[in-house]
């Protein structure tokens, strides 16, 4: 199976190291930095092999350069972002597929956040990368896209395994939790589930990754039944200060 690190950056960025130890290849997603990620490959004795872009914010693309020096990687990068990726190698959108190893990951199309925002999903590995689209009990912001985007996009993800580990790209989960329960306060999933983040976030502890089936359960931008519920929620998770 894929070994995936966790690499904590700049205030609450992770970025993720995948390891196929069988082929030996080893790929990073959305590297803020490069030097933390650089020292947690050589420290395992890993190449890095490749570099996944899932948008092109600086807090996710800053490190390419450096790692594609140090490496001699390829970048994989949104096809609709390739102006904003100078760096990218390789540009990929909906249907195309990337690898891992024997793992085949399928690039869905998942526009809001960014205009070209894109995730990987691996299904052999139940994994997903899926950048700021979708977080433990969040979404996005709408920088670039619109509610309706948004509320396509978490109605794809959902529609994924309910086993599939989404690996997202901050420790947001404290802060979209307070919100969560403001939005659906009768809620009992979310209740339970802040009770035991505040517990792991109390002992400095990821919160991350999460599943489709809790984000279910828990996320009430997954679990909005319109774009018009999505869009309030955006916009008053947006203006809260919970």
């Amino acid at each position: 199976m894929i070994e995936v690190v966790r690499i904590p950056a700049l205030s609450d960025n992770y970025i993720w190291l995948a390891h196929d130890a069988a082929s030996g290849e080893t790929i990073v997603v959305d590297p803020a930095v490069a030097e933390p990620v650089l020292e947690a490959a050589e420290a395992r004795g890993w190449t890095i092999s490749a570099i996944w872009n899932t948008h092109w914010h600086p807090d996710h693309t800053g490190g390419n350069a450096a790692i594609k020096d140090a490496t001699g990687c390829s970048v994989i990068a949104p096809a609709a972002e390739a102006a904003k990726i100078p760096t990218a190698d390789r540009l990929v959108a909906e249907g195309d597929t990337v690898k891992l190893g024997a793992f085949e990951a399928e690039v869905i199309d998942v526009p809001a956040h960014t205009a070209g925002h894109i995730a990987y999903h691996l299904p052999q590995a139940q994994i997903a990368f899926v950048g700021d689209t979708l977080f433990a009990m969040g979404c996005g912001r709408l920088f670039e896209g619109t509610p309706a985007q948004m509320f396509a996009n978490m109605q794809r993800l959902a529609a994924l395994p309910g086993e599939t580990q989404v690996y997202c790209a901050h420790e947001y989960t404290q802060s979209n939790g307070r919100y969560a329960l403001v939005a659906e306060p009768d809620n009992d999933a979310i209740a339970r589930r802040m009770a035991e983040v505040d517990a792991m976030r109390a002992q400095g502890l990821p919160t991350v990754p999460t599943t489709i089936a809790l984000e279910r359960a828990t996320n009430p931008f997954m679990r909005a039944t319109s774009v018009e519920q999505l869009a309030e929620r955006r916009a008053a998770k947006d203006g809260f200060r919970g």
